[in-house]
């Protein structure tokens, strides 16, 4: 998969926001999920994971691994979408701009 598609719009993709997002993604694997996504929004990473998966992610030692984890590359955020891992999830800001009255 296109590693700058987690990558926000509007974000310049750069060598150093892909290694983050590929080496967020090998955590991930490591931790044991399967169907997930690591978005970057510059200081902010949005975890997703497969609604299966929910329960695992949000048991106290795996958020704090997670936010010592994702700390360690560069983000001073760390979150968990509560709707969990959908494809397109990057586009729902294009749809809420151009709904817009």
């Amino acid at each position: 998969p296109c590693l700058s598609s987690r990558l926000a719009y509007g974000t310049p993709v750069t060598i150093e926001r892909l290694r983050a997002v590929d080496r967020g993604e090998e955590i991930m694997r490591r931790l044991g999920f399967r169907e997930f996504r690591v978005r970057h929004h510059g200081e902010l990473v949005r975890l997703e994971v497969a609604p299966a998966e929910l329960d695992k992610a949000l048991r106290r030692e795996v958020v704090d691994e997670l936010a010592r984890r994702f700390r360690a590359l560069g983000f001073r955020y760390v979150t968990l979408d509560l709707h969990g891992y959908r494809t397109g999830a990057m586009n729902e800001v294009l749809k809420a701009v151009t709904s817009e009255p």
